[in-house]
């Protein structure tokens, strides 16, 4: 008889790879060195913000929290007179284990935050609040009512508790060896260490009690070890930051990789009681913080310790159908849950938002779909309705929170308690929408809570808007909203030169913005600020100095998606394709719904000559982008008259007509483009051109002009007009063109010192003086033409030089009527050439 499926599903707050990896390379961390060894491992990507109860509601429902509504470490009584920490009432969506309740499976819980009061399911339910117990053992602490289902394992499961007054030295001798030198009156950190030991051996002897004396089908286990060893420690963990003390350093400087190696201790003993059949997966909801970027005082904001939680936590799989020592890439905590109901060939919910994570299988099944499991009649082993007991005001876990620096002390009057409490679940609720990108809702949230007084603290939520506002390129309210922070920050004790940065360049204030980055830089180096260093570089076509920029940024995070598809960005400017394909690629291992990586990849493996793989990865950009991926769909386009077409050397050009193509008259000012809009116009192209700017001695002939092409960089949402037509559009604005259209750029060439000379006439000054500094600048301008016309994919580009038109005409005009690529009255276009009107010859 073949044994049936089994998933143990085992949760580590806060684990991270970063302090794994050493301890795996020196075999400390064996039991999950097996597991990896069988099975696969990755990254796993968290959400925003990063708060435990929300993600790990997540991690059970496949949902992201503005579904399943747990929204922060605390909820509001039902009764609306009180706070307590966050239960399981909150929870509106089904997590697993109802789920499988409902489809005749067993399962058994322990520890999951949040799961009390416990739900009556099949199996066991042992909640968050079991291992809670009174820090003074002259206290009695029975299991509350509702902290495990049954009932009547209450009896069976009391003594496994282990209170913090019995932890001795032979526990903490092993993570701290030089305990004895504490004093204890002054630092009270013995007793952090006990209670989390304590707390976390109780769920251990809880789980691998079950494991031995039930039946189950599903498991759930949840540490929170981990996590809080590195709130209380991870100051004094490798590498010794400044401030911290020698002697402190000395003493605590292994704590967490001792906790580490614990951890996996208890894993060894949880492994040790399963059979091959069953699936095994350790996960982690988030990274922490063990570099530069560890903060020693938290400032005084909303469940600021999360602020060191990192962007990537840890996933390891093992088990039947598992591939075998495998890494994979592009997990999210909304992919658990989907992956789990699939291995137990159950239907995901449509509604879900997240994904089977299909790549870890060795053979893929097909999998099935239900609309939502919220419509689904039956039992579920849900509560019925509120269970409101006295002991859900929680004292011991709200103490442990406030401890922790997640929420701060309650306020004495409980209806202050209760408005900073409703504020604190809005924000939340405006935070999942800012992750996700729904600015309207996020919004629509945060306008109202910044209308709050006293006592409320308002500037988080200045803050979002002013990130909202970036984002949406909004750049005059976000300066109101900086300047509104600094009014009511009077130390301005917030870290705000990267959004002060963003205002100048959407102001065009560059160097400012870049003056601005390199003090910060100069004060107190970090990876964010390099990034946005070389962010400035690659504006300014400065390759090389980007390229050393991010660089310098990995070096603080060698793991931040961003940097790597950054730094390939500038690799493909500067020629360097292999490189640039390397670092797409690590960006996508990081982050597999990137689709900006997936772009550059593309663009690199194309200059490769790799056109399959490129257009691979064109197509993936294009279906990850939320929003149609103009640049991704030309060059899919581009890719597939490549495959059909053969080699041939040429110009960046296809001379051939393209369906509704903008023919774009470019150069810089006074180089001859009035000349080739006249011809163009001539011979049959009809210029989008509003005659405001009359002719005048400069241009006798006119200067075919459109007055809101001087306001491209605000606004192209006109060009749809330009369609089939010509457009004059001066050097500099090219760049803001609309990806989304298809364009044919004639530019002027015409000879530097000639242009300047004209200009200088023009506009009345001495065409004698040689202005040096404009020269400069229009080098630079034509320098990035060559840039911007590599890099777009809808952009087909000629040079024309003006000596070339007026003295080889036919020549001239043959290749671009060629180019446009269709007919046109090439004698009319000749007639244009006024040879007289070559004025300022050198």
């Amino acid at each position: 008889m073949k044994k049936k499926n089994k998933v143990l599903l085992i949760g580590w707050d806060a684990a991270d790879w970063k302090i794994i990896g050493p301890l795996l390379a020196k075999g400390q961390m064996p039991a999950l060195k097996k597991l990896i060894n069988k099975g696969v491992y990755g990254n796993m990507s968290t959400m925003n913000p990063p708060y435990s109860p929300m993600l790990w509601s997540t991690v059970a429902t496949g949902k992201t929290p503005d579904k399943h509504g747990v929204l922060g470490f605390l909820e509001l009584m039902p009764d609306m007179k009180g706070i307590r920490p966050v239960t399981v009432s909150s929870r509106k969506s089904r997590a697993l284990w109802n789920i499988f309740h409902n489809q005749g499976l067993k399962s058994n819980l322990v520890g999951w935050w949040p799961s009390f009061p416990a739900e009556p399911i099949n199996g066991v339910v042992v909640t968050d609040k079991f291992q809670k117990v009174n820090i003074n053992p002259n206290i009695k602490s029975p299991i509350v009512d509702g902290a495990i289902h049954p009932n009547e394992l209450v009896k069976d499961l009391h003594d496994l508790r282990l209170h913090p007054s019995e932890i001795t030295e032979a526990h903490i001798l092993p993570f701290i060896p030089k305990a004895g030198k504490i004093n204890q009156e002054k630092d009270q950190s013995l007793q952090t260490f006990s209670k989390v030991m304590a707390e976390n051996v109780s769920l251990h002897a809880a789980a691998t009690n079950l494991m031995r004396t039930t039946e189950w089908d599903f498991m759930g286990v949840y540490f929170d070890f981990i996590d809080h060893f590195c709130h209380a420690f991870m100051k004094f963990h490798p590498p010794k930051l400044g401030p911290i003390p020698q002697e402190l350093f000395e003493i605590y400087n292994e704590c967490i990789f001792s906790a580490y190696r614990f951890q996996d201790m208890m894993l060894g003993r949880m492994l040790d009681l399963v059979d091959d059949e069953t699936t095994v997966i350790v996960m982690s909801d988030h990274g922490y913080e063990s570099g530069n970027k560890r903060i020693l005082k938290m400032p005084k904001y909303q469940a600021a310790p999360a602020l060191e939680h990192r962007q990537f936590g840890i996933f390891v799989a093992a088990g039947p159908n598992i591939k075998k020592n495998e890494k994979i890439f592009g997990l999210g905590l909304v992919d658990v849950a989907p992956t789990i109901l699939h291995m137990f060939d159950l239907p995901i919910g449509k509604d879900m938002d997240g994904k089977i994570a299909l790549d870890i299988f060795e053979e893929v099944k097909p999998p099935r779909f239900i609309e939502s499991w919220e419509n689904v009649e039956g039992d579920f082993g849900e509560h019925k309705k509120e269970n409101n007991h006295d002991q859900l005001n929680d004292q011991e876990t709200m103490q442990q929170l406030i401890d922790l620096g997640y929420i701060e002390r309650p306020d004495e009057k409980i209806e202050v308690s209760i408005l900073k409490t409703k504020c604190d679940l809005k924000h939340n609720l405006a935070r999942v929408y800012l992750g996700k990108k729904d600015y309207r809702n996020a919004k629509e949230i945060l306008l109202e809570l910044i209308q709050e007084k006293e006592p409320v603290d308002v500037i988080p939520y200045y803050m979002d808007l002013l990130t909202i506002c970036l984002d949406e390129q909004d750049f005059d309210k976000a300066e109101a909203y900086l300047n509104e922070l600094r009014t009511r920050d009077k130390k301005f004790e917030i870290n705000m030169y990267f959004s002060e940065a963003k205002i100048l360049l959407g102001k065009n204030k560059t160097q400012q913005a870049l003056n601005l980055l390199v003090k910060a830089k100069n004060n107190k180096p970090n990876g964010q600020v390099w990034f946005q260093i070389g962010k400035i570089y690659t504006r300014l076509n400065r390759f090389e100095d980007a390229k050393e920029a991010f660089e310098s940024a990995l070096k603080f995070e060698i793991d931040n998606a961003s940097y790597h598809q950054a730094l390939a960005v500038v690799l493909i400017r500067i020629k360097d394709y292999e490189k640039a394909a390397d670092h797409a690629f690590t960006a996508i291992e990081l982050i597999k719904y990137f689709p900006e990586a997936h772009y550059t990849l593309g663009e690199a493996l194309e200059k490769l000559g790799d056109i399959e793989n490129a257009q691979k990865a064109y197509e993936t950009a294009a279906k990850l982008k939320p929003k149609t991926h103009h640049r991704a769909e030309k060059a899919i386009e581009n890719i597939q008259e490549k495959i059909n077409t053969p080699i041939e050397f040429r110009d960046k050009s296809e001379f051939k007509y393209r369906k509704d193509q903008i023919v774009i008259v470019s150069g810089l000012p006074r180089s001859g483009t009035s000349l080739m809009m006249q011809m163009l116009d001539k011979g049959g192209l009809k210029a989008l051109s509003d005659s405001n700017r009359q002719a005048d001695e400069s241009n006798p002939k006119g200067y075919f002009e459109y007055d809101p092409v001087m306001a491209l960089h605000n606004d192209n949402s006109w060009l749809n007009k330009a369609q089939n037509k010509s457009l004059k559009v001066v050097a500099p604005l090219l760049k803001f063109l609309d990806p989304k259209y298809r364009y044919k750029v004639i530019f002027m060439n015409r000879d530097l010192n000639e242009v300047v000379k004209s200009q200088q006439k023009m506009i009345g000054r001495d065409a004698e003086t040689f202005p040096i500094k404009l020269f400069n600048t229009y080098q630079r301008h034509l320098s990035q033409v060559e840039t911007w016309k590599d890099k777009e994919p809808s952009v087909e580009l000629i040079y024309v030089n003006y000596k070339d038109a007026l003295n080889d005409t036919n020549t001239t005009i043959e290749k671009v009527v060629s180019f446009i690529g269709k007919e046109m009255n090439q004698d009319l276009m000749k007639s244009c050439v006024d040879k007289t009107l070559y004025r300022n010859k050198i």
